[in-house]
């Protein structure tokens, strides 16, 4: 072998290594085809019932804001977050007189039961005066003991309401589909149409990344996450991001890998990925 390299001249042997390199790389290449995919897309589905009034179909396949791109009416959920609102400000107010209330009483009580305390052993005192004393002591100690049940009671009701309360604007919010940051895939519902819970309404795309997905051979499943990748014969930045230890449902006797990649201008466009090993 030495004696045939000598035929050549030093750039021809430098141009033969290289080719035999390129054979080797080759040798331990596996090229797959692989859709440019959004990073997630997810499945919107409903969380209410109700009429559906508005849909934006000029927001398809554009980045969404804060805007209302889909809205099933909410007019009797927003009236009576209104009144559920307005009972609990009225309850709090009668809880705050009452708790002012329940101060007077414990003071007013301290001093009766000293009173009483006092007269109970006086012999002056006939046993009419005494229960007299008695009674209006226990009178004061009841009524001490309603106002601090209704306070207890109307503590319960604030907690029901501010249950009702928050269930009330969690549907309103469910009733106004406004996801920031994604691009709206596509719409299932329109405008009229009456929709339940678990009717699909809509998927939305997070494309501030992208997913290319291959399927490897058993063999090749060990240290895929090291290996060298190209895309489209050029040498990327990128290594496998994550292997499924599961053979596939489908292609049998493979394993899916994931490449996530940067958010290219345009997805779902056919891209040759090739899996090298380290030289």
């Amino acid at each position: 072998m030495v004696k045939y390299f000598q035929l050549y001249t030093k750039g021809e042997k430098v141009k033969f290594i290289i080719i035999l390199l390129s054979m080797y790389s080759f040798l331990f290449a596996k090229v797959y085809y692989s859709k440019v995919e959004p990073y997630e897309v997810r499945s919107i589905s409903s969380n209410v019932s109700g009429l559906v009034l508005f849909v934006d179909e000029d927001s398809l396949g554009k980045k969404l804001s804060e805007k209302v791109y889909l809205k099933i009416d909410s007019e009797l959920d927003v009236d009576e977050l209104k009144s559920v609102q307005n009972k609990l400000k009225y309850i709090n107010d009668t809880i705050k007189a009452n708790e002012s209330i329940l101060v007077n009483l414990k003071e007013s009580l301290k001093r009766k039961r000293d009173n009483y305390k006092q007269i109970e052993s006086l012999k002056i005192k006939s046993r009419v005066e005494k229960d007299r004393e008695f009674y209006d002591l226990v009178t004061s100690e009841n009524l001490y003991l309603n106002t601090q049940k209704e306070i207890n009671n109307l503590k319960i009701q604030m907690a029901d309401l501010s249950h009702r309360q928050t269930q009330l604007q969690r549907s309103i919010k469910d009733k106004n589909l406004s996801d920031k940051g994604f691009v709206l895939y596509s719409l299932s519902v329109k405008p009229g149409q009456v929709v339940g819970v678990s009717t699909p309404l809509a998927k939305i795309a997070d494309v501030s990344k992208a997913i290319l997905t291959i399927y490897l051979d058993e063999a090749d499943v060990k240290n895929a996450t090291k290996r060298l990748i190209y895309l489209d014969d050029v040498k990327s930045k990128y290594k496998i991001s994550r292997v499924v230890s599961i053979a596939d449902e489908k292609n049998i006797s493979k394993y899916m890998a994931q490449i996530i990649i940067d958010s290219p201008e345009l997805f779902s466009k056919l891209v040759k990925v090739e899996v090298k090993e380290e030289l």
